[in-house]
């Protein structure tokens, strides 16, 4: 099979999250094509895998790239908080749980969902498209300022009340469906300075909108929480980011998870009184070297963060 994916990071990711002892556990909870699981796979002889992903096509590639290593490698077709929530029970606890937060090229390039303005498709951005709102849905429904916030908060789009503005305007002459005219939309509605600029005008509006489609960022604490819940004492969890609100949210856990924490009803994670979780094995967040920025263009935006779970302190 055509494997469109490079994984980011992968040296990284294999130098903190290498096998201490033979016959661990990973949890691939971002399976996408099985880019990480594969090298991997192919290093660790004694490693076993299981990949979690909520999309079903990439999944199909995923077991056909990962077929030759046979029973070593699992897949389960599930959200990730859904698979710790109802851990399996055939699984052990794991040794090492991997997230990488992007979106693999294969869904830009060759799902036909709507991920990309670089190819006129209907504007669906689900990972799952057997449950949620399309981003066309979003895009008809939400008030004006709701709409400008959503691109705001999620992308940090400058422009995000001249581009929600126009998508209101728009919507008065019929529905807005397709990549291309949003993308169209988007560029016509912002200074010529930022149309000329290094990236194209409506990249942060479809990142805002395809993160909102697949609610990536606001459950994003619940999902680690979750799965460092599950995680073995001693254990390692990294994170790949891709953007700084993940990276942020990523960060805010890790230090909250790695001190003593009171337990008061407004903090945003409750845990046992005085119980360290975790220690923070990455003070600062890993980037891609700049042959790999060469190499794998996606990368540059990455950031790496890892811990090693020191107790049990995660609430149930």
């Amino acid at each position: 099979m055509e494997v469109i994916h490079t994984p980011v990071l992968l040296e990284e990711a294999i130098q903190y999250l290498a096998p201490r002892t033979p016959g661990e556990l990973m949890i691939d909870a971002t399976l996408g094509e099985g880019g990480h699981s594969a090298a991997f796979l192919e290093r660790f002889p004694a490693l076993r895998i299981a990949g979690v992903d909520a999309d079903p096509e990439i999944q199909v590639r995923a077991r056909e790239r990962l077929s030759p290593f046979g029973t070593r490698i699992g897949f389960y077709n599930r959200w990730a908080d859904e698979f710790f929530s109802d851990y399996p029970v055939e699984l052990p606890l794991p040794d090492t749980i991997l997230f990488d937060l992007g979106i693999s090229l294969f869904h830009y390039e060759g799902s036909g969902r709507g991920f990309s303005f670089m190819r006129d498709e209907y504007l669906d951005m689900r990972l799952d498209v057997s449950r949620g709102k399309t981003a066309a849905d979003l895009i008809a429904g939400l008030p004006e300022k709701d709409f400008a916030d959503l691109l705001y908060n999620n992308a940090g789009e400058r422009y995000s009340r001249r581009i929600a503005a126009a998508v209101k305007a728009a919507k008065r002459q019929g529905t807005i469906t397709s990549t291309a005219a949003l993308a169209e939309l988007v560029a016509d509605s912002v200074p010529v300075s930022y149309r000329r600029g290094p990236i194209h005008p409506a990249t942060r509006t479809f990142q805002a909108l395809r993160m909102a489609v697949n609610n990536e960022v606001e459950s994003l604490p619940c999902i680690l929480e979750k799965a460092l819940k599950k995680l073995k004492t001693g254990g390692r969890m990294g994170v790949i980011s891709f953007h700084s609100g993940e990276d942020r949210k990523v960060k805010n856990f890790f230090r909250e998870m790695s001190r003593d924490c009171t337990g008061q009803p407004d903090t945003p994670i409750s845990r046992s009184v005085g119980i360290c979780s975790v220690k923070i094995l990455t003070r600062k967040p890993i980037s891609a070297g700049n042959e790999e920025c060469r190499k794998n263009p996606p990368s540059r935006s990455a950031k790496f963060r890892v811990v090693e779970k020191t107790g049990t302190g995660v609430a149930s």
